[in-house]
């Protein structure tokens, strides 16, 4: 089971590339494979904190 520091740590990181992403698209001439390699990385620390605080499935 996850602590609720990891589930924080997730979540803060997944704030904080939100906000460089919103930061990134603000440049005229912005890095579209940066955001878009910051977008992925969002996506995969979603589903984490979407694992994490799913309960386990009960047989």
């Amino acid at each position: 089971m996850a602590s609720n520091a990891q589930m924080d740590s997730l979540t803060r990181r997944h704030q904080e590339l939100e906000a460089e992403i919103s930061a990134e698209l603000k440049h005229p001439a912005f890095d579209e494979s940066r955001v878009v390699e910051m977008k992925r990385e969002k996506l995969k620390i979603k589903d984490k904190i979407k694992g994490i605080a799913q309960p386990a499935h009960m047989n």
